[in-house]
């Protein structure tokens, strides 16, 4: 019988050494999440919160304890693959020199797909950017754009968990709501989603579940 979660975190531990110090950012972190989750997640910077999304996409490797994403090993998993699954959008837009209709069929491609216009001009829309954008260059963009970019980008995979690093925080507020907005839709229509915020009014306006992370250790609440 396979696993009634998407993710299974099994008493991971990782540190990071220097020759004059040692950081352990998890420690015996062990959490459960279920297909459809919307979890948060909050703490302290330093604490572990985008170690645990460089763990969860393999980027990095545990000191101790496993990941398992349907009941499997992450290590079982070709990287390319996982990624497509777990897709991991940074904090800072990780993009490629072009156009936008360039990065946003990228992905299409890589599932041996390809996006129609309409589709890209979809995307946009989703994270209210014009549809005029098809064809701006990638260098033309300010910061907020291009994050916008990247996370339409990661729609267009649709994976099956989307995992969120302060995707907003480059933006106004109103392209903030916008996007979190659109994300929520997203959650709705049956994906997992955990999203990075040190926002804590954002937490209570978005997930049903958090996580804090606090010198290594992972509490886990409802929110209200």
């Amino acid at each position: 019988m396979g696993s009634e979660f998407i993710l299974e975190l099994q008493c991971i531990s990782k540190s990071y050494r220097t020759p004059h110090h040692r950081s352990t950012p998890l420690k015996n972190v062990t959490a459960n999440v279920a297909n459809g989750d919307f979890i948060i997640i909050t703490g302290p910077s330093g604490t572990g919160k985008s170690t645990l999304f460089r763990l969860l996409t393999r980027l990095e490797e545990p000191d101790e304890g496993q990941i398992l994403y349907l009941g499997k090993p992450l290590f079982e998993w070709h990287p390319p693959e996982l990624r497509q699954k777990l897709h991991y959008v940074f904090q800072a837009p990780v993009l490629f020199p072009g156009t936008v209709a360039d990065n946003l069929s990228y992905s299409a491609r890589l599932k041996g797909n390809t996006l129609q216009t309409e589709e890209m001009e979809d995307l946009l829309r989703r994270v209210a950017l014009p549809q005029n954008y098809i064809s701006r260059r990638i260098e033309e963009l300010s910061g907020g754009e291009k994050q916008r970019v990247n996370i339409a980008r990661s729609l267009s995979l649709a994976p099956d968990v989307l995992l969120l690093d302060e995707p907003t925080s480059a933006l106004d507020e109103k392209s903030a709501k916008h996007i979190e907005s659109e994300i929520k839709a997203y959650h709705e229509a049956g994906h997992t989603v955990l999203w990075i915020t040190h926002s804590p009014e954002q937490a209570k306006r978005l997930g049903s579940i958090l996580w804090r992370l606090k010198d290594g250790l992972l509490e886990t609440e409802l929110v209200p």
